[in-house]
Parts: C-alpha cells; sequence; structure tokens
C-alpha cells in the first residue's frame, strides 16, 4: 500500500505560479510511474503530467509549456511547478501513484485556486 501526501496548493493570480509536491510513503515498488490528474467542477478529472521511475515526464495538452513535472527518486517525491497559471487551471490537483501492475493510490487532492 502506498500513501500519498500532497501540499502547495493555493490561490495566486492569473499569471502568478504554484509548486505542488506529492510524497509517496509505504511499499513502494519499481519500476513506478507517479503524477498528476485534476478535476474542476463540473469536469471530468483530466490528465496533468506524469514521470516515470527514471525521469520520463509526459504532459496533458493544456500544460504543455506552462508546467514541469520532476521528480526526488530518494526522497519518493514529486514536484509541479505550474506557471503562467490560468482561470481555467482551477481545480482540486490529484497525485497518483501507479506500480508496475498498474495498481493506482491515489493522494486527497489539493486546491488550487486562480483569480482573474
Amino acid at each position: 500500500q502506498v500513501r500519498l501526501v500532497e501540499s502547495g496548493g493555493g490561490m495566486v493570480q492569473t499569471g502568478g505560479s504554484l509548486r505542488l509536491s506529492c510524497a509517496a510513503s509505504g511499499i513502494i515498488a519499481t519500476p513506478n510511474v507517479m503524477g498528476w490528474y485534476r478535476q474542476a467542477t463540473g469536469k471530468t478529472r483530466e490528465f496533468v503530467a506524469s514521470i516515470t521511475f527514471r525521469g520520463s515526464p509526459n504532459y496533458g495538452d493544456s500544460v504543455k509549456g506552462r508546467f514541469t513535472i520532476s521528480r526526488d527518486a530518494r526522497k519518493n517525491t514529486i514536484y509541479l511547478q505550474m506557471n503562467s497559471l490560468d482561470p481555467e487551471d482551477t481545480a482540486v490537483y490529484y497525485c497518483y501513484h501507479r506500480n508496475k501492475w498498474n495498481n493506482d493510490s491515489w493522494g486527497q487532492g489539493t486546491q488550487v485556486n486562480v483569480s482573474s
């Protein structure tokens, strides 16, 4: 079982930046993938970004060029640097961990609010 704890959400104005963190603990087998989804009120959950154990990133189309995902393997922690934020980025951001058997664990979510 993998436990995920997110932090770093909050409120920011349009054009601002935020950095989210997600720390994993528990039984963490490799290889694995960690990443972020988000869900805005009234919308379906949307893929944001992911990163493999070896550090290869992947991004959703709506965040390419603005968001950067990174990973500290020693700390079992991933980060999401979000720049040029827009009100459309307002959502609850969920961290996930996918093990080599394609089983997912999820964090509790962290709220990001971008005001215009």
